[in-house]
């Protein structure tokens, strides 16, 4: 095992793990992130029904955010102070839970609404303590770097697995508002079940040695510039493009796919994920701690995805709807990629999951692009917002592009 510094995301005490031992926290992370997005390319299926509005139905995708983020900001730095197994054990199950819930009553916003809220508290637990969990145990098979890029991949291939299945089972199999969630549900727990066979990285502290709780909930990595000037510009677009693909454009291009919609849904969810997949297994070559290069890169793409989707959104044209889905993915999933490789290094000392909390918290601000438009759809056309939205991109990759090559914390410079 390499030895400690600070950052190092490895285990503070003697630990041997087997190269495939990430593999069940990486289950894990895919099956309560199946459950985050499955309800997203069934927001067409919930508009058809006519008994809520646009906008309420948008609000539901975004109102787990408020499960999400407590979990997110509690989550990591109670991670860091009790160890990563008990916050973590109970992601899956309440997942479950919530998927049976969303599964009760289609159409009662309240229900839905109680639904959402328990997945987004799995998935904050997922994402802020599952991915800490996961870049420890890489770190201790001497694979430190690949913790990032597998915990993205985990939760984007569970985004996509959530979106894809559900909506094909919503569109052509019986029981549309019950049969995908029960799936779930069912998955869910059999991942928490190998989960129990993970070793802890992280040594839960006697009593006494243990410095006030609030002192574990100040992450004072958040003040150091090159956050403050890299990583939350490019934040808010990790999803933001991401809704923009999967659920914004769908719903405006419905009239084009016949009697299929809620399978397009799934199709554009599916392309827009599988791009993200695609590039994140190609980050390493485009990552690099000398400078932003990779959020730049993200930014440029997230921009051009924008434009296009302007351009569909005005012509209502399927096949620009299509590629700006594409170019909307691969930059949503680098953006996520380049986050998290920054976010790694620049936490100090017992502080990589209060910081990757952080981070997540700050790219599901996006998930509120979706309700947003929806609400101001009356005022300006759907181009006009987009247009706004590619200004936007391009005024946050000045801002990372100037504060490219600002200096990581010194034990952390390459």
């Amino acid at each position: 095992m390499p030895p400690s510094r600070p950052g190092d995301t490895s285990a503070s005490f003697p630990l041997s793990v087997g190269r495939r031992t990430w593999w069940p926290v990486a289950a894990v992370l895919l099956a309560v992130a199946w459950g985050g997005n499955e309800f997203t390319p069934l927001l067409v299926m919930y508009r058809e029904q006519g008994d809520m509005g646009p906008v309420t139905v948008d609000a539901l995708l975004a109102v787990y955010v408020f499960g999400l983020v407590p979990a997110l900001l509690l989550g990591g730095p109670l991670s860091d102070r009790f160890g990563r197994r008990p916050l973590l054990l109970p992601a899956a199950p309440l997942s479950a839970l919530g998927s049976l819930v969303l599964a009760l009553d289609p159409a009662s916003p309240v229900v839905l609404s109680i639904g959402r809220l328990l997945c987004g508290v799995a998935l904050g637990l997922a994402m802020a303590v599952g991915s800490t969990w996961l870049t420890e145990l890489s770190a201790a098979t001497g694979e430190r770097a690949a913790g990032p890029r597998r915990g993205s991949l985990s939760l984007t291939a569970g985004f996509l697995s959530g979106a894809g299945i559900a909506a094909m089972l919503a569109q052509f199999a019986p029981w549309p508002t019950l049969l995908s969630y029960v799936l779930h549900a069912a998955g869910s727990l059999l991942a928490g079940l190998v989960l129990l066979r993970v070793p802890e990285t992280r040594q839960r502290l006697p009593r006494d040695e243990r410095a006030p709780l609030l002192d574990d909930l100040r992450i004072t990595a958040v003040r150091h510039p090159r956050f403050l000037r890299v990583v939350v510009p490019l934040a808010p677009w990790v999803f933001g493009c991401a809704g923009c693909a999967f659920a914004v454009l769908p719903s405006l291009l419905t009239d084009q796919v016949g009697g299929f919609p809620i399978a397009f849904a799934g199709v554009m969810a599916i392309l827009a994920l599988g791009c993200a997949i695609g590039i994140q297994a190609v980050a390493r070559r485009i990552d690099t701690p000398s400078s932003a290069r990779a959020s730049i890169v993200a930014l440029t793409i997230v921009g051009a995805g924008m434009a296009l989707a302007g351009w569909a959104s005005t012509a209502l044209s399927l096949p620009i709807g299509v590629v700006a889905a594409v170019v909307l993915g691969t930059g949503y999933g680098l953006a996520l990629v380049a986050g998290l490789s920054e976010v790694a290094r620049i936490a100090g000392p017992g502080q990589l999951a209060g910081l990757t909390a952080v981070f997540y918290s700050l790219t599901y601000i996006g998930f509120f692009v979706p309700m947003a438009l929806a609400w101001l759809r009356d005022t300006w056309t759907y181009g006009e917002m987009f247009g706004f939205g590619t200004v936007a991109v391009a005024l946050c990759l000045t801002i990372v592009a100037v504060s490219s090559r600002t200096a990581l914390p010194d034990p952390l410079r390459r």
